[in-house]
C-alpha cells in the first residue's frame, strides 16, 4: 500500500498540475485536450487556470479477446491505432479476432464523440501547443496513440500533462513530446493508489466539464 496518497481526487491533481504549466496561461495558441473519462476532471481544471480551450481527445483500450483487462492496443480519434505486435503473436490472436475488437471499440468511440461533442467539430490545433492530459500513466499506451493522432494534424508543440506516472511511460513518450509529469515514483503501484478518491468518471460529469469549460471561454 501507499503510504501517503498524493491528490485528493483528479481535480485536485488537475490544480497542481496547472503550476507547473504556468508559461502557457493567456496564450492564444494553447488548446487543451484531455483523454475521457478519467482526464477530463484533471484537463478541466488545467484549462481553467491557463484560460485555454479544452475539449477531448478519444482513447479506447483495445482488450484480448476474454481477457479484456489486457491490453494488445489502444485506438484514438481519427481511427489512429497502435497494437503490441509482441503480445499478439504470443497470444496467437488470428486477424480476425483483433479487426473484431478494433470494430467493437471504434462503434464506441464513435459514441463517445458523438455524446460529448454534440456535433461540434474537433478543435483547430494545426501550429498550435497541444497540452494532452490524463489522470496517470501505466503503460503509457493510450497517451501515445493519442499523440500520435494528435501528430497527425501538424500541431505546433505537444505537452502530455499527467499528475503520476511510471518513469519508463515518460521516457517513451519523451521520444515523441515535452511530458510534464507532478509524480514520478520509484514504486508505482497503480494510478489509482495514488489518489484519495479515484472513483469511476461518469459520461454525465464529461459532458457537463466540457459545457462549463465552454461557457468560461465564452464568458
Amino acid at each position: 500500500m501507499v503510504a501517503t496518497r498524493a491528490f485528493a481526487d483528479r481535480r485536485d491533481a488537475g490544480r497542481l498540475l496547472a503550476r507547473q504549466l504556468r508559461p502557457f496561461a493567456d496564450r492564444a495558441d494553447v488548446v487543451v485536450l484531455a483523454l475521457p473519462r478519467g482526464g477530463v476532471p484533471v484537463g478541466y481544471e488545467i484549462a481553467t487556470a491557463l484560460h485555454a480551450p479544452f475539449d477531448v481527445i478519444s482513447v479506447r483500450k483495445l482488450g484480448v479477446p476474454g481477457h479484456e483487462e489486457l491490453a494488445m492496443g489502444a485506438i484514438a480519434s481519427g481511427g489512429v491505432y497502435s497494437m503490441d505486435s509482441e503480445l499478439i503473436h504470443h497470444l496467437g490472436l488470428t486477424s480476425d479476432e483483433m479487426l473484431g475488437v478494433i470494430r467493437d471499440e471504434q462503434k464506441e468511440l464513435e459514441r463517445r464523440e458523438r455524446a460529448y461533442r454534440d456535433q461540434r467539430e474537433f478543435p483547430e490545433v494545426a501550429d498550435k501547443t497541444v497540452i494532452l492530459v490524463d489522470d496517470g500513466l501505466a503503460t503509457g499506451q493510450s497517451m501515445s496513440v493519442a499523440v500520435q493522432a494528435v501528430s497527425r494534424l501538424k500541431p505546433g508543440r505537444i505537452i502530455v500533462a499527467v499528475p503520476v506516472a511510471t518513469r519508463e511511460a515518460c521516457a517513451e513518450l519523451s521520444a515523441h513530446a515535452d511530458v510534464v509529469c507532478a509524480l514520478t515514483p520509484e514504486q508505482f503501484y497503480a494510478v489509482g493508489a495514488w489518489y484519495d478518491d479515484f472513483s469511476q468518471v461518469s459520461d454525465g460529469e464529461v459532458r457537463a466539464l466540457l459545457d462549463q469549460g465552454r461557457g468560461q471561454r465564452g464568458a
